[in-house]
């Protein structure tokens, strides 16, 4: 059998309401030297029923939700390609949008992975151009929620691509691996795209946005709609904020941004013992666990070939 160029993976999970419009958006796709493979994480609605008329190379069901990073590094290691499509099953992706950034990314060697411009489901509002880190440690979705007037119209490079639609590079994607692992599975879910992306920048890999590579995404979990989410969320929030950092920051980081980290770090542990005591348990995780994520950390950061420092800013530079 013929490897093809590009497995686009998907990680289903009560994804009913979207699945169907995301798959259509891959069967109109210009370029087609791709398989698509998806993991359903237990599902209870219609989200298996519903696949099931889709050009689908593999399906596979877990009989417990084992997380986006689990789920995801299951099928990147059971399927060879040159590029991987981490999707989530809540876009839809214009028809060039995988040749766009295939191209893009045959053309720059020293990229790990690519990003498209996303808009919210409205067609009008950015949903993602790239992940922006900020001196404090906050990571954020470049644009997100700005009406999109063009301000983002240029190739360039940025720190990494949102998770809802990276593309990789295989290749970058073993030289970065945990024991295995590309994404680190005690992240579970949420803020994994940042960790792959901080882990690729200290290897020395770089990112490339690419505009004409357009999608849309329903947008649900944001910082204003906190309150909302449901406390697994916000626990795995709270958790993996601080998984990301022991894992990538390294000690000129630190040095140079410990004040504004550790205000952000007081505020952040204020704010869960005073009024989110279900994200509790996520610092006790990381307390609990320290011995074991700190030998990873030495792990990680003993194969560091660049530091990332200057790509940490304020909310408006760059």
């Amino acid at each position: 059998m013929v490897m093809p160029k590009l497995a686009v993976n998907i990680v289903t999970f009560n994804s009913a309401l979207d699945i169907a419009a995301c798959l259509e958006s891959l069967e109109r796709q210009t370029f087609r030297d791709f398989e698509i493979h998806i993991l359903d994480n237990a599902s209870s609605d219609e989200t298996l029923r519903i696949i099931e008329p889709y050009d689908v190379e593999y399906v596979m069901r877990s009989p417990v939700n084992t997380g986006f990073c689990k789920a995801h590094n299951e099928l990147a290691s059971r399927f060879p390609s040159e590029y991987i499509l981490f999707l989530n099953p809540d876009t839809v992706l214009s028809p060039t949008f995988i040749g766009e950034l295939v191209r893009a990314l045959d053309a720059r060697s020293d990229a790990a992975s690519a990003s498209g411009k996303l808009l919210r489901m409205d067609g009008k509002t950015i949903d993602s151009t790239g992940i922006i880190m900020l001196r404090e440690q906050r990571h954020l979705d470049r644009g997100s929620g700005e009406h999109d007037n063009g301000q983002f119209e240029q190739p360039e490079e940025i720190f990494g691509p949102s998770g809802a639609a990276a593309m990789y590079r295989r290749k970058a994607l073993d030289d970065v691996a945990i024991n295995g692992q590309y994404f680190d599975e005690d992240f579970f879910a949420y803020r994994e795209d940042a960790d792959l992306a901080w882990r690729c920048r200290l290897y020395g890999w770089t990112s490339i946005y690419v505009p004409t590579a357009v999608g849309l995404h329903r947008r649900r979990v944001t910082p204003e709609r906190r309150s909302k989410l449901p406390k697994e969320i916000n626990y795995h929030s709270v958790k993996n904020r601080f998984l990301l950092r022991l894992n990538n920051m390294t000690t000129s980081l630190y040095r140079r941004d410990f004040w504004p980290i550790t205000r952000r770090d007081a505020a952040v542990i204020g704010f869960v013992f005073l009024r989110e005591w279900s994200s509790i348990p996520g610092l006790f995780f990381v307390l609990g666990s320290l011995p074991r994520l700190l030998r990873k950390r030495r792990s990680i950061q003993s194969r560091m070939r660049a530091d990332p420092i200057d790509w940490f800013g304020n909310l408006n530079a760059g």
